[in-house]
């Protein structure tokens, strides 16, 4: 079988800064990063300077020697090494299965939980047994059957000396054996997604030839989902009610269903992870029973792009919304289920709608969210209320679940991705070198042309301060501002559609020949560094302007698509005529471009801060050249928000042609309308595959909270690369232990203030304070609530006089400028404190109840 791509990442690409004549050469790359590369990879090599045998050369194989390094061919007969060079990726592999009888006899298995090393040989053996047992019985073992259990362990037993070598086990483990007999009549909706996420893929795999296939056999068990400790099914409990639940009742007995139908959840989201919980929710019973219910929140709408992966949604429900939509779905999956739907936005803001009462009515909440600030949230909600989270997330092929539980695991924000690797400022300006750096150049520029400038006119045009607060930024911020709101109402204000393309028509000789004109003078092809390098070497592509044709179908649809979208700015209707806009064109003069001495441009994103300072006369000349409001009355714009998925707004045809137009002034390879979606859209893949896998994983962890268990090691948190294929699965982390005064503490505990006192007046912020002295021997030095600073010791003498007297809600609603709700029945305050030596302590929050 030959595979096109082993793993799903992109093709790694790396800049040559040196190859040495050998066998083999050494290829060495630029230190701004490692190259990834790794021993066994091909490669092949294009715009080397002097070796250039190299170039379009077959993949070679290389051998890594370091993180800038590697081996490659024989290079002692090429051409001597100058300068250049970049070296990419070429995913391709050849492998090869054993026969279903050899592979039975010597079997190769993927190891998803190397807790459980042993269990695929063990499960290998007994799965023989079973297949045995169902030939003989015609039909498999009955739920916790003790007599079937032995019978299958008499089984395997008998199997075990006829394994060969690769399998053949010492003690065969009975109790695993037994566990597999009393579970072989079950069927687990969680564990059928989950192997019918993997099997689906394995399909694909397949068909396609993309990524590495199943090596060649996968067992996979959740036996921890099981009553933990001494707590024993017997037959009689597993016995079938006739119902589609009759499955899970044999694996898990009747008294886990009754527990199921009573729970009331919280799901955040009805996106892709969303909707395949709520299909497996509604298929296990979850809040189905009598009590039970699922609130779903999402405030977004159907589109058709979801309809790939977002199955409980159809074509006709495109601009439905989402919540509502899917809530329909689930009763003609489970009449019984209780789906409330909100279209609500998690926030400081529904606070009152997700008060205390809300989440204190709760059992658990599950996070179906696509970013980390929501999530960050939801997780700190959770932690306040001592509730359950499920959180799961996904990236292609690449799934993730972590299980929070109150006093027993720390919570999502103990611990954080690091950040995105961001491109440098001058990279995107002056010096791309890849599609990704175009791509984001087209988004600033789309943002930079059609959102903020006209945000700012309409602020101008309504907020009398708007000046006054934009002279106040720092930087060189006042100038890009003002000069923006001068460039709409004075310098560029069409008047006709004409002008809107002849705008567009001289913009594009602006950006993609004026500005290489004079870049090129600054540096030209040329220049060498002080160093006496070429300056353009390295990650430096050196660009050329180009031409303006009106033949040429990109250069078109760039003028057609700006234009489009500058007259929608102003209220205007736009046009689609090829022909007109063509005439429109010819009939115009080429903007003449003059070049211009002393004109700095910084090549590193340290002089671009250094060289921040702008000049106050500029300001106040740009501050007197705009039109007052009042001679503006009733006039407004039209800022234009970014949206991919609308192939009719001009949007992604203006992106498309703004980034191929800039990678052809560098010489970079375009890229196709697709990838450009992905990148510029900032789209995370999602595919159906890893959902179910990812959502069956969930609803495993949630058999477990729901019965209760209270052991760490009996939750799993997991990731999964569906790809690869990669699986990982460990014990969640015990929360970090804090102590003060021989206490310890974690994040689940709090100190509980009880703010109304017996005379039924509230607490003084002196009384607060004197409260901790007294009884908790410690001396508080700060005082905060949320962002809002509270208390101090450093603060003012007068304004701590003027606090000392005053309750704490009412400082909490004057630092912060809002009144509190009747919903907030207590405040979270966050302390630092000094214990009785004087020395700083860490101590848990504050439960300050006020109702």
């Amino acid at each position: 079988m030959i595979l096109t791509d082993c793993n799903g990442e992109q093709a790694l690409t790396a800049m040559v800064s040196m190859i040495t004549k050998g066998n083999p050469g050494i290829v060495t790359c630029l230190d701004e990063s490692q190259h990834g590369f790794e021993s066994g990879d091909f490669v092949s090599f294009t715009e080397v300077q002097g070796m250039n045998e190299l170039n379009g050369i077959c993949p070679l194989e290389i051998k890594v020697l370091g993180p800038y390094t590697f081996s490659v061919c024989d290079t002692s007969n090429f051409s001597d090494y100058i300068r250049g060079g970049i070296v990419s990726q070429v995913k391709i592999a050849k492998i090869s299965f054993k026969s279903l009888l050899n592979s039975l006899a010597e079997p190769d298995f993927v190891i998803t939980d190397f807790a459980k090393y042993s269990h695929s040989a063990q499960l290998h053996i007994g799965f023989q047994a079973l297949h045995q047992f169902c030939a003989q019985h015609g039909r498999s073992p009955r739920p916790h059957s003790e007599k079937d259990a032995a019978e299958l362990v008499t089984l395997a037993e008998a199997v075990k000396p006829q394994a060969p070598p690769a399998v053949q086990q010492d003690n065969l483990d009975e109790d695993l054996i037994r566990k597999l007999a009393y579970m072989a009549a079950g069927d687990l909706a969680p564990m059928n997604a989950f192997i019918g996420g993997l099997a689906a893929q394995e399909v694909m795999k397949a068909c396609s030839g993309k990524f590495m296939p199943v090596m060649q056999w996968l067992y996979f068990d959740a036996l921890e989902c099981l009553p933990e400790g001494q707590e024993a099914l017997s037959e009689d409990k597993c016995l079938p009610c006739q119902n589609h639940y009759d499955g899970q009742v044999a694996v898990f007995g009747s008294g886990l269903q009754e527990k199921l139908g009573k729970q009331r959840y919280f799901l955040v989201g009805a996106g892709a992870i969303g909707c395949e919980l709520l299909k497996n929710f509604a298929m296990i019973g979850l809040g189905c029973g009598d009590g039970g219910s699922i609130t779903v929140t999402d405030m977004d709408i159907i589109e058709k792009s979801n309809l790939n992966r977002q199955f409980l949604f159809h074509p006709w429900d495109v601009t439905k919304l989402k919540s509502d939509t899917a809530a329909a779905a689930m009763t003609q999956i489970n009449p019984h289920i209780r789906v409330i739907s909100h279209q609500n936005h998690v926030g400081p803001e529904t606070e009152h709608v997700y008060d205390d009462d809300f989440f204190q009515n709760l059992d658990g909440v599950a996070n179906a969210l696509n970013n980390v600030d929501a999530r960050m949230y939801m997780d700190r909600r959770c932690v306040y209320y001592r509730k359950p989270l499920l959180e799961s997330g996904t990236l292609g092929t690449k799934g993730n679940v972590q299980v929070v539980i109150p006093f027993l695991t720390e919570s999502y924000s103990s611990s954080q991705d690091p950040p995105e690797k961001s491109i440098p400022i001058c990279t995107l300006k002056n010096f791309p070198n890849a599609s990704e750096h175009t791509l984001q150049w087209a988004r600033d520029e789309f943002e930079g042309l059609f959102k903020q400038p006209t945000e700012n006119v309409n602020k101008y045009l309504t907020d009398a301060k708007f000046v006054e607060r934009t002279l106040s930024l720092a930087g060189t911020q006042p100038l890009q501002v003002l000069e923006g709101v001068q460039r709409s109402l004075v310098l560029q204000w069409p008047q006709s559609w004409a002008d809107c393309v002849t705008w567009a028509y001289y913009h594009w000789h602006t950006q993609y020949s004026s500005h290489i004109r004079q870049l090129l003078h600054n540096f030209p092809p040329n220049q060498l560094t002080g160093s006496g390098a070429p300056f353009w070497s390295g990650p430096k592509r050196c660009p050329h302007p180009l031409i303006f044709d009106v033949n040429n179908p990109l250069h078109l649809d760039y003028v057609i698509a700006a234009a489009n979208l500058f007259a929608q700015t102003y209220g205007m209707m736009g046009s689609q005529d090829q022909s007109a806009v063509t005439k429109l064109i010819q009939s115009m003069q080429v903007p003449e471009f003059t070049l211009k001495s002393g004109v700095r441009i910084q090549v590193s994103d340290q002089e671009l801060q250094i060289s921040s300072s702008i000049d106050d006369n500029r300001l106040q000349e740009l501050k007197a050249m705009l039109p007052t409001p009042e001679s503006l009355s009733g006039f407004k714009m039209y800022p234009i928000n970014f949206e991919k998925d609308d192939d009719t707004n001009f949007h992604m045809d203006f992106i498309v042609a703004a980034s191929s137009l800039r990678a052809e002034n560098y010489n970079i390879p375009l890229t196709d309308r697709h990838k450009s979606k992905l990148i510029a859209g900032k789209i995370i893949p999602a595919i159906a595959t890893t959902t179910a896998a990812v959502v069956g994983l969930v609803c495993l962890e949630l058999y477990k909270v729901v019965q209760g268990h209270e052991q760490l090691e009996s939750y799993k948190n997991s990731f999964i690369n569906l790809a690869l294929p990669f699986f990982c699965f460990s014990g969640p982390l015990a929360p970090p232990h804090h102590q003060f005064y021989n206490q310890e503490w974690t994040l689940w505990d709090r100190f509980e203030v009880q703010g109304l006192q017996p005379n039924g007046k509230e607490m003084t912020l002196k009384q607060f304070l004197d409260h901790f002295k007294s009884e908790r021997k410690l001396e508080i030095t700060m005082l905060s609530q949320g962002v809002p600073m509270l208390y101090s010791f450093f603060m003012p003498p007068s304004k701590l006089k003027e606090r000392m007297n005053q309750s704490m809600t009412e400082i909490v609603s004057r630092v912060s400028k809002r009144k509190l709700g009747h919903h907030v029945q207590a405040l979270l305050l966050e302390l630092r404190c000094n214990d009785e030596d004087g020395e700083d302590v860490e101590v848990p929050y504050v439960r300050y109840t006020i109702h």
